[in-house]
C-alpha cells in the first residue's frame, strides 16, 4: 500500500489567496492553477481582467510541472536544447513556458502551483508563493 499526502480543497485554497493576494499587491491580473500529483485540476481562478487564454495556459502550467515534477519552464527549456518538440510526451498538455511550480513534500512531488498572465519569470515567482504558503500548511 502506498500512503503519501495529495493537496487538497484547503491547500488549493491557501495558494489561491497567497497568489492572488501578491498579483494584487503588484497591481496585475492573471490566473491561478493547482493541480494534484497526477496534473488534474483542483483549483483554477482566473482574476477579473485576466486575458482569456490565461486560464488554460495556468492549467496547461501545472499539469506539466506534476506529471513531471519540475518547474513547467525547464520542459521548454530541455526542448530547446534537445531540437525536440515539447510534445513528443503524447500529450497537448505539456507545456513549456514558465510559471509552473511542483509542491515537493518529504522528497515527493504532491502536487504544482502555477500562474499565468505575466512574464515567465513573473509568473513562476508568483506560482513560487502559493507553493510556500501550502508548504507552511504542512509542517
Amino acid at each position: 500500500m502506498h500512503l503519501r499526502v495529495e493537496l487538497g480543497e484547503v491547500e488549493t485554497r491557501l495558494a489561491l489567496d497567497a497568489c492572488i493576494a501578491e498579483l494584487k499587491a503588484r497591481d496585475k491580473v492573471g490566473s491561478i492553477a493547482v493541480a494534484d500529483s497526477h496534473g488534474e485540476l483542483i483549483g483554477l481562478l482566473r482574476m477579473n481582467g485576466a486575458g482569456l487564454a490565461t486560464g488554460t495556459i495556468a492549467t496547461n502550467k501545472v499539469f506539466t510541472s506534476s506529471r513531471l515534477c519540475q518547474p513547467s519552464g525547464d520542459l521548454g527549456k530541455a526542448a530547446a536544447e534537445g531540437g525536440w518538440d515539447v510534445h513528443y510526451h503524447g500529450d497537448a498538455r505539456y507545456l513549456g513556458w514558465e510559471g509552473g511550480a511542483p509542491v515537493f513534500h518529504d522528497g515527493v512531488c504532491v502536487g504544482s502551483v502555477a500562474v499565468s498572465g505575466l512574464s515567465g519569470a513573473e509568473d513562476y515567482e508568483i506560482a513560487r508563493i502559493g507553493v510556500a504558503a501550502i508548504l507552511a500548511s504542512l509542517d
